[in-house]
């Protein structure tokens, strides 16, 4: 799927997607899921060409080895495979899909949720230059997002940051590192604590923790923590610890709903406020995205923005809507609300398989 413009972070520059979809057939129903993966192995160790063969192999077949009652029954039928959660994640929330269209209730229900509106922030990629990120945030504000997120990495940060400031002294604004920082760094990462942000995302690397608390009292600026948290038990360790002060749950990154469901328990009972992040996806993510938005503790606008901030046409109608209020509204239809088009997937579509109990 192209992207309207290009996307860049400290990992590189997209200008298309590559998405992985999956969809479970059951007692007449359909539900859809989505493997977040990337086309390369950068932010992940999981990408594409993993996922594939992973899902066809192990996945799928553990899926239809025996009668399934729920969506979160999907983790424990999954355990045998190590690691690969956006993989995981892309067959169990097509099961959450397909057990909320059966019982013909909304996604958002089956999963707890409790919010009819949530609140709308947007992820702007490293772009050309300052005055072509300028204009970029000019026209998000503009059409009513309530928080502004920029990429950044060592030359594209406190500069940048500066002209911001500069221009929009009070807007809800944070940054995202992406690992692009080390803990030798700590005196330029105090120096972003002049900008007010809400949160530096990630600024060390993917799989540390503990330096992140280090780094944490080093500074003011609150962390938020994303590709280190891969499970309940490393957001426990996190909180714990004071690594962070706010967490970044994206469902294909844990491994479906039912593990973002216990990282959101978690972090209720420490306290501290959660926010879901997007990962390019298409609508059949974006709303998944949504429906796990809706729990109690998701208190800071997500990553959950419009679809046609990144697809000229989105596989899913109708498209997701972004109020001027910066608010989505939540819809009370089966399953997560939106019908998947099929015509159009068809259309994208370069390499398909089926499985069936018994044979492939």
């Amino acid at each position: 799927m192209p992207l309207v413009h290009f996307f860049e972070t400290s990992f590189g520059r997209l200008h298309s997607r590559r998405v992985l979809l999956a969809s479970v057939e059951a007692d007449g129903v359909r539900g859809w899921g989505e493997c977040v993966a990337g086309e390369d192995p950068f932010y992940s160790p999981e990408w594409t060409e993993t996922a594939w063969p992973t899902i066809k192999q192990y996945l799928a077949p553990l899926l239809m080895q025996a009668e399934l009652h729920a969506g979160r029954d999907c983790a424990a039928r999954f355990s045998r495979v190590r690691g690969h959660r956006m993989s995981k994640a892309a067959l169990e929330n097509a099961v959450w899909d397909a057990e909320a269209r059966q019982k013909q209730m909304p996604l958002w229900k089956l999963l707890g949720g409790s919010r009819r509106e949530i609140a709308c922030g947007v992820s702007i990629g490293i772009q050309d230059s300052p005055e072509q990120l300028m204009g970029k945030i000019e026209t998000e504000l503009a059409a009513g997002y309530r928080r502004i997120k920029i990429k950044v990495k060592p030359g594209w940060d406190l500069k940048v940051l500066e002209k911001i400031r500069s221009r929009w002294a009070d807007i809800v604004l944070s940054v995202d590192a992406n690992s692009a920082y080390t803990l030798d760094e700590v005196e330029h990462l105090r120096k972003f604590d002049a900008f007010h942000l809400l949160m530096i995302e990630q600024p060390l690397w993917n799989d540390e923790i503990y330096l992140h608390a280090r780094l944490q009292r080093a500074i003011e600026t609150a962390i938020c923590l994303d590709e280190s948290i891969l499970n309940a038990r490393d957001a426990d360790f996190a909180l714990e610890i004071v690594a962070c002060r706010i967490i970044n749950i994206k469902v294909g990154r844990v491994g479906g709903f039912s593990e973002a469901k216990k990282i959101h328990d978690v972090t209720l009972r420490h306290g501290i406020p959660v926010w879901c992040g997007g990962m390019l996806e298409s609508g059949v993510g974006r709303a998944h995205n949504i429906a796990l938005s809706t729990l109690e503790n998701f208190r800071l606008p997500g990553d959950v923005s419009a679809s046609k901030r990144y697809w000229k046409e989105d596989i899913i109608e109708p498209e997701v809507e972004v109020g001027s209020d910066g608010m989505i509204a939540i819809k009370d239809d089966p399953g997560t609300g939106y019908q998947v088009r099929e015509d159009l997937i068809k259309k994208f579509t370069v390499r398909e398989e089926t499985f069936r109990p018994g044979k492939s």
